[in-house]
């Protein structure tokens, strides 16, 4: 049996270099581990090898084909690193003459190849003749058996091999499905499993050993029966996707931008290939829906396969009335073999205009009960999907979190089918679905009958689900390691709150200021809690995190309250806010308790200068930062130059004879040109964050360890810094050299006239004005 601990895990090796097998290798560098990326050796060389005098064992040969993958991986958008440096992470290889190092020192082997038995098998035997006996063997299939792959291997190699399904692009899809064989070692799946969650940052369900597995065999049938019942009934690709993306909180891509993506001949091959594999499947006869079926065989012999080939559901129409346009296919006349593409039209539903600015469960509620279009197809998909998912356990998982994790972070849907279900009420859906004959699992009847009224349930603190296989409410397995706000509020722990923020208790003297505005902008209500916050502080509190559970961390001042004050012409209230602002700063700043600031997603203007006041920052890794000031025309005005400054200029000046230039010139563009970070690794780079400052993988676990982190620096007897004397100001040499730059800008036509204005306030500010001799300042 393995050890259980994540940190057994310090050296993957992945073999397969396609858009797959390079993009995991490329997460695996993102979170710091060393990595060996495999493919095959050329079996024959390129006209230009061999005009280049090159022949099969020439190192320039043998690792063409990995290059290439690994290529490919470097340029897709969105990126798949960090940034460009965390390719240094990653060593490339070929399955002749780096196979057996590759493989013998990895504690993690992937296998990514293509996606057939036959292939895979003879790369698993190879495999088992190679690795340690204590490295985990997985497979990335998206669906075929696990049992089928392990067939034919000792005991010792089914003990520790499993399927770990990656979803694509791994660094920003969550999901990992971990699916056992049927000899796996459960110590190997809680090992993979921690690893995954703790470093890699994923979200892990196990799935059962079934064809295509959890998330990939629910999203079969219900885009499936989607398209199916949009063509039998009318609705127009674009009225579709309208209905079916954010509206019902799922992404902008929806049902027909996705499949574009996916691909044409993708959705048909795993259709195909799903069908005889379900025979018992009540909904199978959707993967075969005759109008479904008749629109993709027109877009095949069309060659019109979505995205790769230029047009699918979607084609770009250059010169459409009123500029380019995505027009939408006509499904009729597909279903009759005819290629038409329609302008999108606006549709008049009232029930969308009625719903669109409710909180997504009400949105639900209303849309699923409205009486024109919009309502009868969003109830129709959301009855098919809701049944199917409840008949689907405990065939492809055990409970129903795992089923609406991996929908959620698999697919980037809002809610689950089953928090769905809550949002919609348990009975009102059953009584929908007898009223239109469509059927449910005898688990779900047993659960109303028994006289519950939902899926899941709040005990406290904790989050239960129902478990059909006991008819009892247990706790979500790895929920105790998130923090979950409404879960808080609910318990009452809110200490004081207003209309833009709160201010709750998290434990062990730690508070948590958490926003709630529009977008999290900051305005004087936040800005007044934050000093509350920061007033106690000075009593018995321990700590303060400052985060969110939102969709963006802080996207910084509100910015039309600022522009409503200029045109009143109410420049004192301007500069009453600014100067809030200024003293709230740096009252965190200078807290005698520890402040930590978590962000995540976007973090910008004032919602990063909230972090620069802070202790210590505990950022998400994809977080994005940046002082945006420059970019509306004006200037950062909370400390977030003073910072700058403070961090990345002034602990090189305390050298001899230390030129404060090229520093000042980084920070200057930095904050001039607006730079955004592209991940919290490349604020580091920025000079944003600081080397001390962490970085964490999964999201869900962002403000638990932001409280680990404040509590470990107030036990370690945690001093406020020093505010006096620590600021380089460079003064009136250095903002000459800088005034030099910004007229060369101007002169070459990259900056207007008022941006030369905005950038030498910008360049006075950052060397503390035009003092004639360089100043420590407070």
């Amino acid at each position: 049996m393995l050890n259980p601990t994540h940190n057994a895990i310090r050296q993957v090796t992945v073999i397969g270099a396609g858009t797959m097998g390079a993009a995991i290798a490329g997460h695996i560098a993102n979170a710091g581990l060393p990595v060996t990326l495999l493919d095959i050796a050329p079996t024959e060389l390129t006209p230009q090898e061999a005009a280049a005098g090159l022949a099969l064992d020439s190192p320039a040969v043998r690792n063409r084909i990995v290059r290439a993958g690994f290529a490919r991986m470097l340029q897709a958008k969105p990126d798949n690193l960090f940034t460009p440096a965390v390719a240094a992470r990653i060593r490339l290889g070929n399955l002749d003459d780096d196979f057996v190092r590759a493989v013998g020192e990895a504690d993690w082997i992937i296998e990514a190849i293509v996606e057939r038995p036959a292939p895979k098998q003879s790369l698993l035997a190879r495999i088992e003749a190679c690795a340690k006996p204590e490295a985990i063997i997985s497979t990335n299939t998206s669906g075929i058996p696990i049992g089928l792959l392990a067939a034919g291997r000792s005991q010792a190699f089914q003990r520790r091999f499993l399927g770990a399904h990656f979803f694509n692009p791994p660094r920003y899809l969550r999901l990992l499905e971990l699916i056992p064989g049927a000899q796996t070692d459960p110590a190997v799946v809680a090992q993979l499993a921690a690893f995954a969650e703790n470093t890699l940052g994923k979200g892990v369900v196990l799935g059962k050993d079934t064809p295509n597995f959890i998330a990939n065999r629910l999203f079969s049938f219900i885009q499936s029966d989607l398209v199916e019942f949009a063509a039998a009934n009318r609705y127009s690709v674009d009225e579709v996707d309208l209905l079916t993306g954010p509206l019902i909180g799922r992404p902008k891509t929806a049902t027909f931008r996705l499949l574009d993506i996916v691909g044409i001949d993708v959705m048909t091959l795993i259709a195909e290939n799903l069908y005889p594999l379900i025979p018992h499947d009540e909904g199978r006869a959707a993967l075969h829906g005759d109008r479904l079926s008749a629109i993709l065989r027109t877009l095949l012999e069309q060659n019109l396969l979505g995205n790769k080939s230029g047009q699918g559901f979607y084609k770009l129409v250059a010169d459409a009335p009123g500029g380019k346009a995505f027009w939408g296919l006509d499904l009729q006349d597909a279903a009759r073999g005819v290629i038409t593409y329609r302008e999108p039209l606006a549709p008049a539903w009232p029930s969308i205009a009625a719903a669109a600015r409710l909180p997504l469960p009400a949105r639900l509620a209303a849309l699923f009960a409205a009486d024109d279009g919009a309502g009868r197809l969003i109830r129709y998909t959301l009855l098919h999907t809701l049944a199917y998912a409840s008949q689907r356990i405990p065939e492809i998982a055990a409970g129903i979190a795992d089923v609406d994790h991996a929908m959620r972070w698999g697919f980037a849907w809002e809610l689950g089918p089953f928090e769905t279900w809550d949002a919609l009420g348990l009975r009102p859906v059953l009584a929908t679905m007898d009223a239109e004959g469509i059927a449910v699992a005898p688990w779900v009847r047993a659960l109303a009958d028994a006289g519950h009224d939902s899926f899941y349930r709040q005990q406290g603190a904790q989050r239960l689900a129902y478990s059909p296989a006991d008819g009892a409410y247990h706790a979500i397995e790895g929920d105790s390691e998130a923090v979950h706000l409404p879960a808080l509020k609910a318990t009452g722990r809110t200490l004081v709150e207003n209309e833009s923020a709160s201010l709750l208790d998290l434990g062990d003297g730690v508070m948590l200021l958490e926003f709630h505005s529009k977008m999290n902008t900051l305005d004087a209500a936040i800005m007044h809690l934050a000093q509350t916050a920061a007033d106690r502080l000075h009593g018995d509190a321990a700590a303060l995190v400052i985060g969110n559970q939102g969709a963006t961390f802080s996207a910084g001042a509100n910015l039309k309250l600022f522009l409503q004050a200029a045109e009143a012409g109410q420049w004192r209230e301007l500069e009453e806010f600014v100067r809030l602002g200024q003293e709230v700063m740096l009252a965190l700043r200078s807290a005698p308790r520890p402040v930590v600031a978590a962000p995540f997603g976007r973090a910008l203007g004032g919602g990063l200068e909230i972090c620069l006041a802070s202790a210590r920052v505990v950022a998400h890794a994809e977080a994005y930062v940046g002082l945006v000031e420059a970019g509306v025309g004006i200037i950062p005005a909370w400390g977030g130059c003073k910072e700058m400054v403070r961090r990345n200029l002034s602990p090189h000046m305390h050298a001899a004879h230390a030129n404060p230039t090229p520093y000042l010139r980084r920070i200057f563009e930095t904050i001039g040109f607006a730079q955004v970070s592209a991940s919290a690794l490349h604020a580091q780079e920025l000079g944003y964050l600081s080397p001390h400052d962490r970085i964490v993988m999964n999201a869900e676990r962002l403000l638990a360890e932001a409280k680990r982190e404040a509590l470990h620096l107030a036990d370690g007897g945690y001093l406020p810094p020093a505010t006096t004397g620590n600021v380089y100001a460079a003064g009136r040499d250095a903002l000459a050299n800088l005034r030099v730059e910004i007229h060369s800008l101007r002169q070459a036509g990259r900056i207007s006239d008022y941006d030369a204005h905005i950038a030498d306030k910008l360049a006075y500010v950052l060397c503390g004005g035009d003092l004639s001799r360089p100043a420590w300042m407070d």
